[in-house]
């Protein structure tokens, strides 16, 4: 049975002046599907993932999310639909603990008359039921974020879109610097969205992971899309050609 579209972004362009970073982008993202978007550096990956999440606006083309028009122009306007992004770095506070991470820009308020106050006991709670069931090395919701391992910061991260129940989340390089029992781990914690039924958009150089991890591969190169295939149907060298040029274009219907 054909899964539902969650998210169709139609000719998304992105000029930088006279650089054109995306040339007329499709992209099709279904309910529960994960999809690893590859290319080399430049390719314009990371431009499409920020205009995805809010972080920059398109220079032209459409986006509808649960089959309506939307116009991503924040990533609180991300949010808000349920779109959540794990950065490479993470974007985690140093400053703050694993439980302020968690609920950052989202901080639970408790009124006292005329004073509002954090409420921190909530947020505590409510962060340590998110970070519960992940098989990496949690960390305690009162530990500051700074003293942290890779795969645990991964882990707080990774609890933010558990907690806000995120129907699209967009990683970024999720195994990035981590060693390799870290990396296993942060796979069974994505494997743990996938049982969800979250969709994801995985961005990687990792041809295993590409392989293990997603049905369909996009790939793109120089700004287009030349790539678009399941990943059953595809090799590692078939994907590698796409991303070199060696093979020009391979697109199916998503």
């Amino acid at each position: 049975m054909t899964r539902p579209v969650l998210l169709e972004a139609s000719d998304i362009k992105k000029n930088y002046g006279a650089v054109q970073a995306l040339r007329g982008v499709d992209l099709t993202i279904r309910a529960g599907e994960t999809i690893a978007l590859v290319g080399d550096n430049g390719a314009g990956k990371s431009t499409l993932v920020k205009i995805l999440s809010g972080a920059i606006r398109p220079s032209s083309g459409t986006i509808k999310f649960n089959g309506k028009d939307v116009s991503i122009s924040s990533t609180d306007v991300a949010r808000s639909l349920g779109i959540e992004t794990v950065y490479q770095d993470l974007g985690l506070c140093n400053n703050l603990n694993v439980a302020e991470n968690i609920f950052l820009g989202r901080e639970e308020i408790r009124k006292l008359g005329p004073f509002s106050f954090l409420n921190k006991r909530v947020m505590r709670d409510k962060a340590a039921v998110a970070l519960s069931g992940l098989s990496i090395n949690t960390p305690h919701p009162n530990a500051n974020v700074a003293g942290l391992s890779g795969g645990q910061r991964q882990a707080v991260a990774i609890a933010r879109t558990k907690l806000w129940r995120s129907g699209l989340v967009l990683l970024d390089e999720p195994t990035a610097a981590l060693g390799v029992q870290e990396t296993k781990r942060a796979m069974d914690a994505v494997r743990q969205l996938q049982a969800e039924g979250v969709s994801i958009v995985l961005i990687t150089h990792n041809m295993p992971m590409v392989k293990e991890m997603s049905q369909r591969v996009v790939v793109l190169r120089q700004g287009t899309k030349v790539g678009d295939v399941p990943t059953s149907a595809a090799s590692g060298d078939d994907i590698v050609s796409l991303i070199t040029g060696a093979r020009q274009q391979w697109i199916e219907a998503a």
